[in-house]
């Protein structure tokens, strides 16, 4: 029987501070707490995220996370059987202020450290809410990132194909602005296109013509960017429906291109013969309702079940990071305090990079 198990976990790789609180076995835990301080404020006026001022902020509000994590779970320091921390990929100033802060816990108290790469947070987020079983599917589809995973186990991920360019939600944002919108760009760009028509503008469809699972998202945004300036040309702006209606048919394209890869991606994985066949989705984009329903209409086609934890557990947070440092804790994963921050840290290594290769190393 597996020993149960509490972990203090922190997030710290982009514009979210959080701390939290996990407690139980390998698909069977519950969070405790979790604390999570956005920054969305402080970036807002310089149109997306800064990041030596999301650093100063992380620096300054991590303790504090900390604190108010362990109180709200009940527990001190002493209670936790080890701290996992993100060691990136991510922003590195914020990166190092999180690991910072656990190794000083950790030589401080003695309890383990655990260093977490944030995508295996977010790719085990499902193990977490729904206790899926591995091997499973995932796509891992936020503002920074956008790949479909196979998920074996704690330290073993396949990727089938991911974005060549721009992330999702990256896209959203920058869509967001070239239309006069604030950001973050996918909620209200979401929310536009509920009183858009998607037909309007036809934008392409990135990618389908090629074989594979890789998407590119910016030749669309470049596609929508001439859309209004054609508006602009015609009759010196853009009407809101004009701009509902942009919004629309981006969001029809990012939609189309999602679920085409994923139907690819389902019938790879399905060649592996899973028991219970799953596809899984998170990160912050997996909130958008038009992606989910295509993705589920993916699902149904292969007699798949399809999970999304909830948003709180979509988008950055530490109980992700916790729940993830348990399971690599359980298999006898442990870091000394030469624990280093990363910023570019890809899940699978065995495949060739696909953003960033240069001399730092690939980020994905």
């Amino acid at each position: 029987m597996q020993k149960t198990l509490t972990l203090l976990g922190i997030e710290s790789s982009c514009d979210d501070t959080a701390a939290a609180v996990v407690r139980g076995t390998s698909g069977a835990a519950s969070v405790l707490s979790s604390v999570v301080e956005g920054q969305t404020s402080l970036h807002a006026e310089f149109g997306g995220v800064v990041p030596e001022i999301a650093a100063r902020a992380h620096a300054e509000r991590l303790d504090g996370c900390v604190a108010q994590a362990l109180s709200h779970a009940g527990l001190t320091l002493a209670d936790i059987d080890a701290i996992a921390v993100t060691a990136g990929p991510g922003l590195i100033g914020g990166v190092m202020s999180g690991v910072a802060l656990a190794k000083g816990l950790s030589a401080g108290s003695g309890k383990p450290l655990i260093g977490v790469n944030h995508l295996a947070g977010h790719a085990l987020t499902p193990r977490l809410t729904d206790a899926p079983s591995y091997p499973y599917l995932m796509l891992l589809v936020s503002g920074g990132h956008c790949q479909f995973l196979i998920v074996r186990s704690p330290q073993d991920f396949t990727r089938l194909g991911g974005t060549i360019d721009d992330a999702p939600g990256e896209a959203f944002d920058k869509t967001a602005r070239l239309l006069g919108l604030p950001q973050p760009g996918g909620p209200i760009v979401e929310t536009e296109a509920l009183k858009g028509d998607p037909k309007r503008f036809r934008l392409p469809r990135p990618l389908l013509d090629r074989a594979g699972c890789d998407m590119s998202f910016s030749g669309l945004k470049t596609a929508l960017l001439r859309a209004r300036d054609a508006l602009v040309a015609e009759k010196d702006g853009i009407t809101r429906q004009d701009r509902a209606d942009l919004c629309a048919g981006f969001q029809a394209a990012v939609s189309d291109v999602m679920a085409e890869k994923a139907r690819r991606a389902m019938a790879l994985y399905i060649e592996l013969g899973p028991i219970q066949p799953v596809l899984t989705v998170a990160g912050g984009v997996a909130a958008n309702k038009s992606i989910r329903a295509a993705l589920e209409t993916v699902a149904a086609e292969f007699g798949a079940q399809f999970l999304s934890p909830p948003l709180a557990l979509c988008t950055d947070n530490a109980a992700m990071i916790a729940y993830a440092g348990l399971e690599l804790f359980e298999m006898g994963q442990q870091d000394d305090l030469t624990l280093a921050a990363r910023p570019r840290w890809p899940l699978d290594t065995s495949s060739p990079s696909m953003l960033g290769s240069g001399k730092k190393g690939a980020k994905a």
